[in-house]
């Protein structure tokens, strides 16, 4: 998803089809899109908390968790800040 405001790519994966982000997947990402000029925001989708606790210790740093029986909110995963792009 392109968030353009922010000037973001919201990589979003859904659990069902890969798994979560984690850290080889970021890596993988990283360098998928790395000629991008755009800031990267990584966020594994969950249909419930249920299934986030399968896979929880799998989540990268640094990426979001969204889980559909709450969507309006997000679960970050560390970081210097809140659901924006890591350029460091």
């Amino acid at each position: 998803m392109h968030y353009k405001e922010k000037g973001w790519l919201v990589l979003i994966e859904a659990v069902t089809s890969h798994g979560p982000i984690n850290a080889k997947r970021k890596i993988e990402l990283d360098a998928l899109f790395k000629n991008s000029s755009s800031g990267l925001v990584y966020v594994t989708a969950f249909l419930d908390r249920k299934g986030m606790l399968q896979y929880f210790n799998e989540i990268a740093w640094e990426t979001e968790v969204w889980v559909a029986g709450s969507p309006s909110h997000l679960i970050h995963f560390n970081g210097k800040r809140f659901l924006g792009a890591y350029t460091e």
